[in-house]
């Protein structure tokens, strides 16, 4: 029971990361480099 899910950056909204998580856990929010920004960010999962 697994899906695929997209990290995208929370400043300048580029989709960078993909992944994957259970259906049933909550969504993924990760510090993460965003080479658009060139610096570390606030990644969220997709709706």
């Amino acid at each position: 029971m697994r899906e695929g899910i997209i990290l995208r950056c929370s400043d300048c909204k580029h989709e960078n990361y993909v992944g994957k998580n259970d259906k049933k856990k909550e969504k993924i929010e990760a510090s993460k480099y965003c080479p658009n920004c060139n610096k570390h960010t606030v990644h969220k999962q997709k709706k």
